[in-house]
C-alpha cells in the first residue's frame, strides 16, 4: 500500500470510513496512515491520522488512538499554519478522546496523565476555548483515582464553564453527569439528569445506547421496573453487536443476572462470546468482564456451575471454569489500575459489583428465552426437613387443607402438599389413620392428573382405605374418580360408563342422613354428563374405523346414508345433553349452586357450538353469578373469560372489558398458571381491540406471557401473549420494544400455521421499517412473499414484494430492489385492480435507474417509465370514474416527478468550460432551454390537477408552482415566475380563514421577494 498516490489514498480513506467499526477497519486505517506518511502529502497524512483515531474510537481498541494523536500533535507543533480551521478543530476535538484513553490505560503513569491534562488546558486557553472540556477530563481522572473531593470540585467547574465548540455533545455530557450521581447512590437524581437522553431529546452516535444500559440498575433500585424492562429491550437492541459498546453489553448481562433472567443473560453472552478475550482497551475489558462475572456467579449459585458455556480463547469451559479465568483476569486489571493510581478505588468498585445480590426474584421481560437446563452433576441434596410446628399448628394446617379441599379452593393442593411433607416426617403410628388415608388420596389424585399408569391402582387403594375406615362418603368419591382416570387413560367407553354407574350407586347407597349424600349423587350425575360427549365421540371414531375396515364394498350411497345417520345421532345426542344439563340446573340450582354453575357453563359452551351466542352469554353470566354466590369466585373466572371473548367478537367492547376485568378479579386465588395466563391474555386483547388502552394491555400481555412460561406453554400461549404484547407496545409507540419481543417469539409463531406466520412476518417487517432497519424489514417481507407464493390470490405476494422493494431501495440495494419491484409489477398486473400500486412501482423503477449515474440514457429510460405510469392512470380514468381523486392526484404526482427527473439531468450537466474529464452530461444551451420549458409545462399540468382536487392538495400545488417559478427565473424571465406565485397568493388569500395552512402566505411572499430581488 506504500506505493499509493495521494488521490488513491483519499479514495481509500473515503471507503474506509464507510466500513463497519472493528478490527478490520482499524487495520486498514493503520495501513493507509503508513502509506500516507510515505507519499509525502502532509494534508493526506493528517487526514489519515484523523481517520485512524476515529476508527479506534468506535471499537474495542480505543486506547490505541494515543499514538496517532501524538503524531498529529507533532505535525501541528511543527507547522500550525498548515492546519486549516477544520483541521485545527479536529485536532483539539480529539484531545478529549485521548485524555479519556490515557486515564483508562493503567500503563500510563499518573504523572504523564496529569502532564497531558495540563498541556490540554494550556493549549485550549491559548486557542481561546472554554475550560469546560478540560474540567470534564479532570473529573474523569479524579473519579478514577478515588479523589472524591477533587471530583466534586471538577464537576462543579465543568458544569459552570461555558459551552463552546470544544464541549462534548449534550448527550455525552449528560451521560457522564448522570453517572456522577449514580456512583454516589443518588439514583433518582441520576435518572433525572439522564432524562433528556432517555427521552430522545439529546442523541448522538452512541446515545441513548449507553445511558439506557447505565439506567437499568438505578431504575430497579427505585422500583421503576417497567421502565427498566423497556430500557433493556430498547437499549440492548441498539447496542447488540457493536464492539465499542461492550461496556453496555456487560451492563445488560448483569441486569439479566440480577432480575431472574439468567437464561436471557446466557443468550446475550453467547451473542458476544467472540469478544470474551483480552482486549487492547483493558478498561472496556474490565467492565465487560464484570457484567459477565455477575451472570456466571448467579449460574453457579443456581447449580449450573458444571454446564458448558461459551468458549474462551478457543477452548471449551464450564461456567465455573470460565468464572475462575475471567475473575482472575479482571482482578489483575483492577490491580494494575490500583498500582498506577496509588488507591484501591478500581478494585473496590469491582468487588462491590461482583458481589451484588439480585434486585428482583423474577422480572418478566416479555422476550422469549430458552429455559436453563436442569443443573448438571450429582443429584441435588434432599430438601431440608420442615421446620417443626406445634401440634396445634399442625392440626390447624390439616383443618385448613380439608376446608380448602371440600370447597374446591385452588390452594387445596398446595396445602395438602405441605401436609404430606409434615406427615412424611412423622412416625406412622403417630398419624391418625384418616389423615393417612387423606394423604394417600392426595398422592393418588396427583398421579391421576399426571396420567401416571398406576393412578387407577392408587385410587382403588384409596377407596378401599376409606371403606375400611367406614368413611363411605369419601369412598364414594374415590369410586367416581376411577371413571375419570379411566377416561383419561383412554379406556373403552363401556368400561368408563360401568365405572360411572358404580360411582353413582356408591353415592346413592350412602346413609340418607349423610349430609354429603346429595352432593355425591349430584357430582356423579354431572361427571356422567361431562364425560358423555367424549364417550360418544370415542364410539363414533371406533365405529367409523370398523366401517373403513369392513365396509369398503358397500358403495357410495350407503356411506352417504350412514353419514346422515351419524349427523342425526349427533344432533339427537346434543339435544339430549342440553336437556339433561338443564334438568340438572333446575334440580340443584338452589341447593348446590356451585355444581349448577358448572352445568350452566357447559350449557353455555354447547350454545356457542350451535351458534346461539345470546343464549350462551346468558348462561355464562348466570354460571359466573352462581359461582360467586356460592362463595367460590375462582370458579367464575373461566365463564367470565369465555364471555368476554364472545362479547368482543360481537363488537361489544365495553361489556367485554367488564367481563374480563371481573374474570381477573375472581381469578385472584387461582393457582393454575395456564388459567392465569389465559385470563390476562383475554383482558389484554379486549383492552387493545376495544378502547385501544395499549399501555394497560401491555401490562396484562406481559403477565400472561410470564404465566404461560411458568405453565410450560412458552411456545403456545406464551407466543400468543408475546404477539399481543408486541402489538400493544407498537400501539403505544414503543416500536423498538415491540420488535424485540416479536423477534424473540417469531420462531414459535411460525409454527402456528401459515396464516399466523405470514401475519407475524408482515408485522415484524413493518416494525423494522419504522425503526429504519431496512435490510431486516426487506428480509421479513420477502419471506412473507415466499409463504404466500402458492396462494390463489396473487395480491398478498405482490404487496409483500413491493414492500420488500421499498425497503431494499432504502437500504441502498438497487439491483435487489429492481428485481423485487419487477416481480411486484408482474403480480399487480395479474390482478388488474391495483393501478396506484402499479404506478408507484413504475415511478420507483424510474428513480432507481438514475441512482448510480445520471446520464441522457438513464434519464431517457426513466422518462419511458414515467410516461408508462401516466398512461396507466389515464387509461384507468377513462375506463372508470374520470374524477377519481386518488387517480388524479397520482397522475399529478407522476407529472411532477417527471419534471424532477428532467431537472436532475439539467442539474448534472458539465460546466461550459469543463474539460473532458469532468464527467458531467454535455448539453447544448438549446437542449437545456427545451428541458426547462418542458419542466415548466409538466409542473403547470400537475398544479392544475391539484387545483381541481381542492385545498387539501394545496401543499403539492404550492410545490409545483414554486418549482415552475424558479425555473422561469433560471430561464431569465423572473417576472413570469413572480406572476405564477402572485396568482396563487391572491387565490389563497381569498379563501376562508382556516382553510389554508399558516405557512403558505408568508412563504409565498418570501418567494416573491426573492424572485424579484
Amino acid at each position: 500500500m506504500s506505493t499509493l498516490t495521494a488521490d488513491e489514498i483519499r479514495r481509500a480513506l473515503h471507503e474506509n470510513r464507510n466500513l463497519p467499526h472493528g478490527a478490520a477497519r482499524n487495520a486498514q486505517a493503520e495501513a493507509l496512515t503508513a502509506a500516507a506518511e510515505v507519499c509525502g502529502d502532509t494534508g493526506v497524512y493528517r487526514a489519515a491520522l484523523i481517520n485512524q483515531i476515529d476508527s479506534y474510537e468506535y471499537s474495542a481498541e480505543r486506547s490505541r488512538m494515543v499514538v496517532p494523536f501524538a503524531r498529529l500533535l507533532q505535525e501541528y507543533d511543527r507547522d500550525p499554519s498548515a492546519f486549516g480551521p477544520g483541521d485545527a478543530h479536529s485536532l483539539f476535538w480529539r484531545f478529549k478522546w485521548v485524555s479519556g484513553q490515557i486515564i483508562s490505560s493503567p500503563d500510563v503513569p499518573i504523572s504523564s496523565v496529569t502532564g497531558y491534562l495540563d498541556d490540554m488546558e494550556k493549549r485550549y486557553r491559548i486557542a481561546g476555548y472554554s475550560e469546560r472540556a478540560v474540567r470534564q477530563s479532570e473529573y474523569f481522572l479524579a473519579d478514577a483515582i478515588g479523589d472524591d473531593e477533587r471530583a466534586e470540585r471538577a464537576m462543579a467547574q465543568w458544569r459552570a464553564a461555558d459551552r463552546d465548540e470544544m464541549s462534548d455533545c449534550h448527550a455525552c455530557e449528560t451521560n457522564s453527569q448522570g453517572v456522577f450521581w449514580a456512583t454516589k447512590g443518588e439514583h433518582a437524581k441520576a435518572i433525572e439528569v439522564w432524562e433528556p437522553v432517555l427521552s430522545g431529546e439529546q442523541t448522538c452516535m452512541e446515545e441513548p445506547h449507553r445511558v439506557l444500559a447505565r439506567s437499568l440498575l438505578p431504575l430497579l433500585r427505585l422500583g421503576r421496573t417497567d421502565e427498566a424492562r423497556s430500557h433493556h429491550l430498547r437499549g440492548y437492541r441498539m447496542a447488540r453487536g457493536k464492539e465499542s459498546l461492550l461496556r453496555a453489553i456487560g451492563q445488560h448481562i448483569e441486569f439479566c443476572a440480577l432480575t431472574g433472567n439468567e437464561a436471557r443473560g446466557v443468550e446475550i453472552l453467547a451473542e458476544h462470546g467472540a469478544h470474551l478475550r483480552p482486549l487492547v482497551d483493558v478498561k472496556t475489558q474490565l467492565d465487560f468482564y464484570a457484567g459477565v462475572l455477575v451472570l456466571l456467579r448467579r449460574l453457579i449459585e443456581l447449580g449450573h456451575g458444571g454446564d458448558p458455556t461459551v468458549p474462551y480463547e478457543g477452548s471449551a469451559h464450564t461456567v465455573e471454569e470460565l468464572h475462575g479465568v475471567l475473575r482472575a483476569e479482571a482482578l489483575d486489571i483492577a490491580r494494575r489500575f490500583d498500582v498506577r493510581n496509588g488507591t484501591t478505588r478500581v478494585s473496590e468498585r469491582l468487588t462491590e459489583r461482583l458481589s451484588r445480590a439480585p434486585l428482583a426474584d423474577t422480572l418478566p421481560l416479555g422476550v422469549r428465552s430458552a429455559a436453563l437446563p436442569q443443573p448438571a452433576g450429582p443429584a441435588p441434596a434432599a430438601a431440608p426437613a420442615p421446620v417443626p410446628v406445634s401440634a396445634a399448628e399442625f392440626s390447624g394446617l390439616v383443618e385448613q387443607a380439608r376446608v380448602a379441599r371440600d370447597t374446591g379452593h385452588p390452594g387445596a393442593d398446595g396445602l395438602w402438599a405441605e401436609v404430606v411433607v409434615r406427615v412424611s416426617a412423622l412416625p406412622e403410628p403417630d398419624v391418625h389413620p384418616l389423615l393417612l388415608a387423606e394423604v394417600a388420596e392426595h398422592r393418588a389424585l396427583t398421579a391421576a392428573r399426571a396420567g401416571a399408569p398406576d393412578a387407577a391402582e392408587l385410587l382403588t387403594a384409596v377407596r378401599d382405605g376409606y371403606r375400611a375406615l367406614e368413611r363411605a362418603e369419601r369412598a364414594a368419591l374415590a369410586q367416581l374418580r376411577l371413571a375419570s382416570a379411566a377416561a383419561q387413560a383412554g379406556a373403552p367407553p363401556e368400561e368408563v360408563r360401568t365405572l360411572l354407574a358404580a360411582g353413582l350407586r356408591a353415592a346413592e347407597a350412602l346413609d340418607p342422613a349423610e349430609p354429603l349424600r346429595a352432593r355425591r349423587i349430584a357430582v356423579a350425575e354431572l361427571s356422567a354428563l361431562r364425560l358423555e360427549p367424549y364417550l360418544r365421540s370415542a364410539e363414533a371414531a371406533r365405529d367409523h374405523g370398523h366401517e373403513n375396515e369392513h365396509g369398503r364394498d358397500h358403495g357410495h350411497d350407503h356411506g352417504q346414508e350412514h353419514g346422515q345417520e351419524h349427523e342425526h345421532d349427533h344432533e339427537h345426542g346434543h339435544g339430549l345433553l342440553v336437556a339433561e344439563l338443564s334438568s340438572f340446573v333446575s334440580s340443584y340450582g338452589q341447593t348446590l349452586p356451585d355444581l349448577a354453575s358448572e352445568a350452566e357453563e357447559m350449557l353455555g359452551r354447547l350454545a356457542l357450538s350451535q351458534g346461539d351466542t345470546e343464549r350462551a352469554l346468558e348462561l355464562l353470566a348466570s354460571a359466573a353469578d352462581r359461582a360467586v354466590g356460592a362463595g367460590r369466585p375462582w370458579q367464575a373466572a373461566d365463564s367470565l373469560v369465555l364471555r368476554a371473548g364472545v362479547l368482543l367478537s360481537l363488537g361489544r367492547p365495553e361489556e367485554a372489558e367488564a367481563a374480563a376485568r371481573s374474570g381477573l378479579e375472581h381469578s385472584a386465588e387461582v393457582t393454575d398458571a395456564e388459567e392465569q395466563g389465559l385470563v390476562r391474555l383475554t383482558l389484554a386483547d379486549v383492552l387493545l381491540r376495544g378502547r385501544g388502552a395499549a399501555a394497560e394491555a401491555a401490562e396484562h400481555a406481559l403477565a400472561a406471557a410470564h404465566w404461560f412460561d411458568q405453565a410450560g406453554l412458552a411456545a403456545d400461549g406464551g407466543a400468543q401473549a408475546r404477539l399481543m404484547l408486541a402489538q400493544a407496545y407498537a400501539r403505544d409507540g414503543r416500536t423498538a420494544d415491540a420488535a424485540e419481543v416479536l423477534q424473540s417469539a417469531l420462531p414459535d409463531l411460525l409454527e402456528h400455521g401459515e396464516g399466523q406466520a405470514v401475519s407475524a412476518r408482515d408485522f415484524l417487517g413493518n416494525l423494522l421499517r419504522d425503526l429504519r432497519e431496512s435490510r431486516g424489514a426487506a428480509e421479513q417481507f420477502l419471506l412473507a412473499a415466499d409463504l404466500v407464493k402458492d396462494w390463489e390470490d396473487p395480491r398478498p405476494q405482490a404487496g409483500f414484494a413491493q414492500a420488500a422493494a421499498d425497503c431494499l431501495s432504502d437500504a441502498g440495494l438497487s439491483d435487489e430492489a429492481v428485481a423485487a419491484y419487477r416481480r411486484a409489477l408482474e403480480l399487480r398486473r395479474l390482478t388488474g385492480d391495483a393501478v396506484v400500486s402499479e404506478v408507484r412501482i413504475l415511478r420507483s423503477l424510474a428513480w432507481l435507474g438514475m441512482r448510480e449515474e445520471v446520464t441522457e440514457e438513464t434519464v431517457a429510460a426513466a422518462r419511458v417509465l414515467m410516461d408508462e405510469a401516466a398512461e396507466v392512470l389515464e387509461a384507468a380514468l377513462k375506463a372508470g370514474d374520470a374524477e377519481d381523486p386518488e387517480l388524479l392526484s397520482e397522475l399529478a404526482q407522476t407529472w411532477h416527478q417527471l419534471a424532477q427527473v428532467l431537472d436532475r439531468l439539467v442539474g448534472s450537466r458539465a460546466p461550459e468550460d469543463a474539460g473532458e474529464s469532468h464527467g458531467g452530461v454535455v448539453l447544448s444551451p438549446a437542449a437545456v432551454e427545451a428541458l426547462r420549458l418542458e419542466e415548466i409545462q409538466l409542473w403547470e399540468r400537475a398544479a392544475a390537477l391539484y387545483a381541481g382536487l381542492g385545498p387539501e392538495y394545496l401543499q403539492d400545488r404550492f410545490q409545483c408552482v414554486n418549482n415552475a417559478a424558479w425555473t422561469d427565473h433560471e430561464l431569465g424571465r423572473p417576472e413570469a415566475g413572480a406572476a405564477r406565485m402572485s396568482a396563487l397568493l391572491e387565490e389563497v388569500e381569498s379563501l376562508p380563514e382556516g382553510t389554508v395552512p399558516e405557512w403558505v402566505v408568508p412563504q409565498a411572499r418570501r418567494i416573491l421577494t426573492n424572485l424579484t430581488a
